[in-house]
C-alpha cells in the first residue's frame, strides 16, 4: 500500500470513528478526553474495531556515565538491583502491570553489570552503560545505531505475539540529566526549564546537575536540528532503544503509551524524525519532573492521568491501560441513536 493510499485509509477510518462517536446515546463530547482517544486508537490500527488487548509493558534498563557526577540521589548499581527486581516481579510497574492486565518485559539494553545469571530479562546488552555525557560523547555512533535496533527489535517481537498496545518505560539512574537535556534541546527551552530533582536529589547536587544540563545545551545548541546527534552525544541507551521502538510501531500499527518525562523525552527526538508517528502515542500522565510539562506542550500532547507521580518504570502506562480500553469499548459496543431509538435531540 502506498503512502497515500495509507493516508486515505488513516483519514476514512479517523471520520468514520468520529462520526460513530458523534451519534453514540449522549451528549456530544460528554465523554471528554474518552473521545478523542477512541478516535485516535481506531486511526493508529487503521480498524473500526480497534483492540487494545493483548497488552504489553517493556522496560528498557541501561546505566548513564554521567552518574559519576553526583547528579542522582541514588547510586548507580541501583540501576542492576531494580533490574533483579523487575525479573522478581517486585517492582511497581510489576504489581500494576500485572493488576492491569498487561504482561511485562525487561530488556537490558545497556546496565552495567552482568546480568547474565537473571532470568525473565531480554539480554540484548550494547554497553556497559554510556561514557560521560559531562567530559564525552554518551555513545558511539555504532552504539546509537545498535541501541536502536534493540527498541525496533521488541516492536518486531511484541507484534510477532500478538500485542496490540505497548507501554514504554525505562530504569537507569541519572536518566533524568539526559532527558533533561534532549527537553532542553528539542524544545528551545533554558536549562532551569528542563532540570528538576530527578528521584529528589538536595540543593547541592541539583546544583551539579544544573551546571552540566547547560553546559551540554550549550555544547549542542548548533545540533538541534540533528536530533540523532544530539542523542548519541547526550542520551542513554535505554532512550535510544526507546526511539527506536517509537519509530517502529508505525509499521505494525501497535499502540504506544508513552510513560513520563524520559520516555517524553524519547518521544520528542522520535517525531522529530518522523513526525507522523505523533499519531500512534497516547500519553498516560503528567509527571512531577521539570520539564515534563514543556515536553507534553511541544508534543501537543493531552496526559490522560495528573497523579503526581515521577517514578517511570512505565509505572503510569499500567494505570492509563483501563481508559484505553473504556475507549475502545465506547466505540465498539455502546449503542448509536439509531440503535437504542433515542431521539438525538436534533429537529
Amino acid at each position: 500500500m502506498s503512502d497515500k493510499e495509507e493516508s486515505c485509509t488513516a483519514a476514512s477510518i479517523r471520520q468514520y470513528a468520529q462520526d460513530s462517536i458523534d451519534n453514540k446515546t449522549k451528549p456530544p463530547g460528554s465523554l471528554g478526553l474518552i473521545e478523542p482517544l477512541a478516535v485516535q486508537l481506531a486511526t493508529i490500527q487503521q480498524s473500526r474495531n480497534p483492540a487494545v488487548d493483548p497488552a504489553r509493558i517493556v522496560v528498557f534498563g541501561a546505566d548513564h556515565g554521567v552518574a559519576s557526577e553526583g547528579v542522582s540521589a541514588f547510586p548507580a548499581e541501583v540501576t542492576v538491583q531494580m533490574m533483579a527486581n523487575f525479573a522478581a516481579g517486585g517492582a511497581a510497574v510489576c504489581v500494576l502491570g500485572e493488576s492491569a492486565g498487561a504482561s511485562l518485559e525487561v530488556i537490558d539494553v545497556g546496565v552495567n553489570g552482568d546480568l547474565s545469571a537473571i532470568e525473565g530479562i531480554v539480554h540484548a546488552k550494547v554497553a556497559m552503560g554510556t561514557a560521560n555525557l559531562a567530559v564525552e560523547a554518551a555513545m558511539s555512533h555504532e552504539q546509537l545505531d545498535d541501541a536502536l535496533q534493540v527498541g525496533r527489535e521488541a516492536v518486531v517481537r511484541a507484534a510477532g505475539d500478538g500485542i496490540r498496545c505497548l507501554g514504554l518505560g525505562e530504569m537507569g539512574i541519572a536518566n533524568t540529566t539526559s532527558a533533561a537535556i534532549i527537553t532542553g534541546l528539542m524544545c528551545k527551552a533554558t536549562p532551569e526549564d528542563v532540570t528538576g530533582r530527578g528521584t529528589g536529589v538536595d540543593d547541592e547536587k541539583l546544583s551539579v546537575k544544573m551546571g552540566i544540563v547547560a553546559s551540554a545545551m550549550g555544547r549542542l545548541r548548533g545540533d538541534i536540528d540533528d536530533p540523532l546527534e544530539c542523542l548519541r552525544v547526550v542520551g542513554g541507551l535505554e532512550i535510544a532503544a526507546i526511539v527506536g521502538a517509537m519509530m517502529e510501531a508505525p509499521a505494525h500499527k501497535m499502540i504506544i503509551i508513552v510513560d513520563g518525562f524520559i520516555v517524553s523525552a524519547a518521544a520528542l527526538v522520535a517525531c522529530k524524525l518522523k513526525p507522523g508517528l505523533r499519531e500512534s502515542l497516547v500519553f498516560a500522565h503528567q509527571s512531577k519532573e521539570l520539564g515534563h510539562i514543556l515536553a507534553l506542550d511541544h508534543l501537543d500532547a493531552t496526559p490522560l492521568l495528573k497523579l503526581e507521580m515521577r517514578l517511570g518504570e512505565g509505572s503510569a502506562t499500567a494505570l492509563a491501560l483501563p481508559l484505553l480500553r473504556g475507549a475502545v469499548a465506547v466505540l465498539n459496543n455502546m449503542a448509536s441513536f439509531d440503535d437504542a431509538g433515542v431521539s438525538n435531540g436534533q429537529s
